[in-house]
């Protein structure tokens, strides 16, 4: 099925207010297997409104139009479709009944002739009922085009298409399933260089490919009648992208970190850590606490997070840590030494089983000769102390932050596999 989304109002021309209803109706309709193929925005002009109602009318099966249902003048989506599709407009007695209830029960509002519209609806639609609202949706099939009216505030048009629209729609048609891969330490141009073979060739299901601040993701979508056909699909085509192997010669499998749109490296460690019973710190430069905060972001980071350190100045790395200065002044802060170090001490200041040091050039300018965006990341454990060099290059000092934690986090998450 194919289908379109009409968002009707000025304000959204004149950018007064954000159309987030498309986004909600997309994901929703992509739910139910029924793609969105054209979102159009039209200010309250009969003409043009009529002419967009006409266009979409040709080229999608469903077309759903989103406010405009209001007592005003300029409340004209339900009385200019039903004047293109030559229909006269009756009353919903349920949602007469509503409006009778609403200016009876509130002294303080005047009842006027144009909040009748409200509770008016096309001949021959089936109304969908406005929860939290007054003016009334409606869904209809003429020539082989279905159409619906909803609401343009999101607290009315959610419930009502949650409630109504929803189950309307999802009594012929396959579901849309999908599935989210995470992967960290390989770029998008990169990831889809490897794929460029399935990605070209797709139909179902389908791989869509999403870049993110220091990783990548790929959403399988399949159509199905139930879940476990769906995993099935999905399965097999997971299976295949996971033997590919980077220009590196890396499996695409070992860059998979988890499954999920909200997950995340951090939520990985963090659930790791506690089935584990194992406890984390960290003592961070360049990152100024962000590595901690985000572990700070779950629920129950006590169990894991005793506490650690942010040693901005080399003094307070000496300070704080209890390493020699002089042997930081000899190494260098951007160093292997001082990364490594800031690890040791303080997986031994805290007694966690886990620890992270965080050192680089945040930029834009160079430190002790190195470039904005070199990173060293130490790691400690009780047996060893390792440490990595990053180099994130030219980005802002925000997303060369960032990044860092995110390879401090998989860095992490490794050792835990490993142990």
């Amino acid at each position: 099925m194919k289908a379109e989304v009409i968002a009707v109002g000025t304000e959204i021309l004149t950018g007064q207010i954000v159309n987030t209803n498309a986004q909600f109706l997309s994901e929703k309709m992509a739910d139910l297997g029924i793609d969105i193929y054209f979102q159009t925005a039209v200010g309250d002009n009969e003409d043009r409104l009529l002419s967009v109602i006409d266009i979409a009318s040709q080229r999608s099966d469903l077309v759903i139009l989103c406010g405009g249902l209001g007592p005003t003048e300029d409340d004209l989506t339900k009385e200019t479709l039903a004047k293109y599709l030559k229909k006269e407009l009756v009353f919903d007695p349920v949602a007469h009944q509503k409006l009778d209830h609403f200016f009876a029960s509130r002294s303080k509002f005047l009842r006027t002739p144009n909040n009748e519209r409200q509770a008016q609806i096309i001949e021959g639609s089936l109304p969908l009922q406005n929860i939290t609202g007054l003016a009334v949706g409606g869904f209809l099939e003429v020539n082989g085009v279905s159409y619906v009216l909803l609401p343009g505030p999101p607290s009315e048009l959610k419930p009502m298409v949650n409630e109504y629209l929803l189950p309307i729609l999802s009594t012929n048609h396959n579901k849309l399933y999908s599935r989210v891969l995470r992967f960290f330490g390989i770029g998008e141009s990169h990831l889809v260089t490897i794929l460029s073979d399935f990605i070209h060739n797709q139909t179902d299901p389908t791989i869509a490919p999403y870049a993110k601040l220091g990783e990548v993701t790929l959403r399988l979508s399949t159509k199905a009648d139930n879940q476990e056909l769906a995993d099935s699909k999905l399965n097999s085509l997971e299976a295949q992208l996971l033997q590919r192997k980077t220009l590196e010669g890396e499996k695409l499998a070992d860059l998979l970190y988890g499954y999920g749109e909200d997950n995340s490296l951090a939520r990985q460690v963090v659930e790791l850590l506690k089935e584990k019973a194992m406890t984390l710190t960290a003592a961070e430069s360049l990152t100024a606490g962000l590595f901690q905060a985000n572990l700070a972001d779950f629920s129950g980071a006590s169990q894991i997070f005793k506490g650690g350190f942010v040693t901005y100045s080399i003094e307070e790395k000496a300070k704080m840590l209890d390493i020699p200065l002089s042997q930081l002044q000899e190494h260098g802060v951007v160093s292997h030494f001082t990364a490594k170090k800031m690890a040791e001490q303080s997986r031994k200041l805290t007694a966690s089983d886990i620890a992270i040091g965080l050192t680089g050039v945040a930029g834009p300018d160079e430190l002790e000769g190195h470039k904005a965006g070199t990173v060293f990341i130490g790691i400690a454990t009780e047996k060893t102390v390792e440490s990595i060099e990053v180099r994130i290059g030219q980005r802002s000092r925000y997303d060369i932050r960032q990044i860092a934690s995110l390879y401090a986090f998989n860095l992490v998450l490794k050792t835990l596999l490993n142990s």
